[in-house]
């Protein structure tokens, strides 16, 4: 049999009430070919010599909501894909290769988190930035399955799981390194329907605030074997309706319009984006202080703490996750949470997945001069990459953009890309529609694979 499983990605089904809508969308996009002629690859994100397990090929949520269906047709039931697999697999094929890249880590990972702009690293894919990528990836794809979707719940749109049990309640035994600092609300006070879940009891939990993500940080035997103590910030997107494209404003305005301090008021980015991520709801306990606040006030509790060591600041998220991720990556350098006591600068990486554009040239320009690295994976055949900006964006002339720099509607990509095109990979059905083209755990799939055809480039 082969199985292709991502590095530190357990390809599951998502928990709870997301299991009918998201479950179909990967179940639509994974097509595994069985041969017994093939060693079976199983890796997962490993810190050598911890408490993890040294794999994990698949989990009981695998076991209980993941469908494989073969390019015959045919559906072999989960616990027959376990039994031959425990037949195959040994723990020996892969351990040490996959501790050899994990050893390279303390060393490297400014590298991994894009120092040099992940020159040299994407085409072919270094295997430690493809396990550190799809690791952060899990922490985006979290933020979906602790989420209440269920209407009939008090709690639907909150997290359904305590802050101290939060990875392991989603059955995450490789990121029980990180401890959840904070939970991130956000207020549903703009037209973002598709964002927003709502309780239909007349007493819910709240009536204008809804879970929007965590902060975490590492411990310290994780601290150690990454080289750095890692604040991760993951935002949640909008699970799979694309929707929410149409929603928004599409129009541009001054990030400073908002509150954000920026010296340059031709500095823009889409009001929508920048609205959800400052808004707040004074007469809500949750909504109280803006998503802005709330991500500012934890990181600087969190550099405060660990002043005297060296420190990461990561910040993923998924669709509308992303663009959060990006505002809140661009504000905490620009406003200088990031500078510790020292006068050192700590580093800040977004690693975005299947994100929109976010602003204009001129934010672009500003915070790459920042020094905020962002590396965006994308599928080629996702629409929302696309979007805002249509027509005015990076890939028209130069002259053209010079002339389009003023408009409301003319954005540019930030950071650098990873495209890759599951039509390409013979693990993914090539006929996927395009929310699954836009699924989370299909291009964390689709990452993993070696076969994928996979292009960076810097956006220009």
């Amino acid at each position: 049999m082969y199985i292709n499983a991502p590095i530190g990605f357990h390809l599951c089904g998502v928990i709870g009430n997301m299991a009918a809508s998201s479950s179909s969308s990967i179940s639509n996009m994974l097509i595994i070919p069985f041969s017994k002629t093939h060693e079976p690859i199983s890796f997962s994100f490993q810190l050598p010599h911890s408490k993890f397990p040294t794999s994990s090929p698949l989990t009981r949520t695998q076991q209980k909501s993941m469908k494989l269906v073969t390019r015959d047709n045919s559906s072999p039931t989960i616990g027959e894909l376990v039994r031959e697999q425990e037949q195959t697999t040994t723990h020996h094929n892969y351990k040490p290769k996959l501790e050899e890249h994990l050893e390279r880590l303390p060393e490297e990972w400014r590298q991994i988190h894009g120092e040099s702009d992940w020159a040299g690293l994407l085409e072919p894919m270094d295997p430690l930035l493809r396990s550190e990528v799809i690791r952060y990836g899990e922490m985006a794809q979290a933020c979906y399955d602790a989420f209440d979707f269920d209407p009939f719940s008090k709690y639907c749109g909150s997290c359904r799981f305590t802050r101290r049990s939060f990875f392991s309640s989603l059955e995450m035994p490789h990121h029980l390194g990180y401890a959840v600092t904070r939970y991130l609300y956000a207020t549903a006070n703009i037209n973002l329907p598709n964002f927003f879940k709502h309780s239909r009891w007349s007493k819910m939990w709240s009536k204008h605030a809804n879970w929007a993500g965590y902060v975490a940080v590492s411990d310290d035997a994780t601290t150690k074997l990454l080289g750095r103590r890692d604040i991760t910030i993951a935002f949640r997107g909008t699970v799979t309706r694309l929707e929410w494209v149409a929603d928004l404003m599409d129009f541009l305005k001054p990030i400073s319009s908002n509150g954000i301090p920026c010296p340059d008021h031709t500095v823009k980015v889409e009001s929508g984006f920048l609205d959800l991520y400052t808004d707040k709801e004074e007469s809500c306990g949750y909504a109280k202080y803006s998503a802005r606040e709330q991500v500012l006030s934890e990181v600087k509790r969190l550099l405060e703490i660990y002043n005297k060591e060296e420190v990461s600041v990561t910040i993923t998220g998924h669709s509308l996750g992303s663009a959060l991720a990006i505002l809140s990556a661009y504000d905490i350098v620009e406003t200088g949470v990031n500078v510790m006591r020292d006068s050192r600068g700590v580093a800040v990486t977004v690693m975005s997945f299947s994100g929109p554009r976010v602003g204009n040239v001129r934010f672009k320009e500003r915070l790459e001069g920042l020094g905020v690295k962002v590396l965006r994976v994308v599928n080629v055949h996702d629409v929302v990459p696309k979007a805002p900006g249509v027509v005015f964006n990076e890939h028209l002339p130069a002259a053209v953009m010079k002339v389009a720099e003023g408009l409301p509607w003319s954005y540019w990509h930030v950071g650098v890309e990873l495209a890759l095109d599951h039509k390409k990979s013979p693990f993914l059905n090539p006929n996927a529609d395009a929310v699954s083209a836009h699924n989370l755990e299909a291009l964390l799939h689709l990452l993993d694979g070696s076969v994928s055809r996979i292009s960076a480039m810097l956006a220009c």
